[in-house]
């Protein structure tokens, strides 16, 4: 049973303050219609994504237990609804714990520069949990279940995993990272039907995008194409970066790939609050670039 008072920190992130900001918009109609309470870290700062550590482990580390810190201050779990941020954060605190142990001289310079910028201190008595997890492990999908008011009957979903949500974390309690089950059994308690492929737990391309740009958008396009050929009406992803170069980039990718595609890209809170009642444009359905029309049309809206 979920708790009456089920109760996170929650760290947006940066891409859904900005580039895609229905999935902010998304987040919130889903948990109000959930009952969780969500309480916003407004002082926290870039997880880096990952590049942080291209020029310092310490940087990266220190600035996230900063943001970890922030959570174990109002003595709650962190909850973040992007797989990078989950990724990355996660990993430094499982960094972190494993230096209490090991290397408390690492702990204390990282608490000492945290220190000198008036932050507190790191303990480890928290943890790092997406959105996802809270979804499964801490709510419950028989309770999400009774809470639907509009079943995705018909409605084919392809999940997009993703790299750092499965992998980035030595010791993930929630899923397998090689088979993962967690959306789709979201998908089959909302009524939708899961659809499987070879890419779901693989690399969008996203970073090689600045560098690579082709060999990136041949990644995505050849994600979307296969999802496509197992007949999907939509990928659901979990990640604001996926959901860049799935949605956002896709007429791109379509040059680069010389096929159309015209694939919806959910954010995994639209599709579930979709389920829950929440109208379409209370979560900012109308900002994808792909067009959702098809979804909705499925839907009988």
């Amino acid at each position: 049973m979920p708790s009456p008072t089920l109760k996170y920190a929650y760290f947006p992130g940066c891409v859904a303050q900005g580039a895609a900001r229905e999935l902010y918009q998304s987040t919130q109609a889903l948990t109000q219609a959930l009952g969780i309470e969500l309480v916003e870290l407004k002082k926290a700062s870039c997880c880096g994504s990952g590049t942080f550590k291209e020029d310092s482990q310490l940087l990266e580390d220190t600035v996230n237990a900063r943001n970890i810190a922030l959570a174990e201050q109002l003595n709650l779990p962190l909850l973040t609804h992007c797989s990078t941020c989950q990724g990355v954060i996660g990993h430094v605190d499982d960094r972190l714990k494993q230096s209490q142990k090991t290397d408390r001289p690492y702990l204390e310079k990282v608490n000492g520069l945290l220190k000198k910028q008036g932050c507190s201190p790191y303990q480890g008595s928290t943890e790092v949990k997406h959105l996802l997890w809270a979804i499964v492990a801490d709510y419950g999908l028989e309770e999400v279940q009774k809470r639907v008011t509009r079943k995705l009957s018909g409605l084919k979903c392809a999940s997009f995993y993703g790299c750092y949500l499965l992998r980035a974390q030595e010791h993930l309690a929630y899923d397998d990272p090689h088979q993962p089950e967690s959306m789709e059994n979201v998908f089959r308690a909302i009524g939708a039907t899961p659809v499987y492929y070879r890419g779901r737990t693989q690399c969008c391309g996203w970073p090689l995008a600045s560098y690579a740009t082709n060999q990136s958008f041949q990644m995505a396009g050849k994600h979307i194409q296969d999802a496509l050929d197992n007949g999907a009406d939509c990928m659901v992803t979990p990640c604001p970066l996926c959901h860049l170069n799935l949605d956002s980039r896709q007429p791109e990718v379509e040059k680069v790939i010389d096929r159309k595609l015209g694939l919806p890209v959910l954010h995994l809170p639209q599709l579930v609050a979709l389920a829950l009642g929440v109208e379409p444009k209370q979560l900012g359905l109308d900002r994808h670039i792909v067009s959702t029309k098809p979804v909705l049309e499925k839907l009988g809206f």
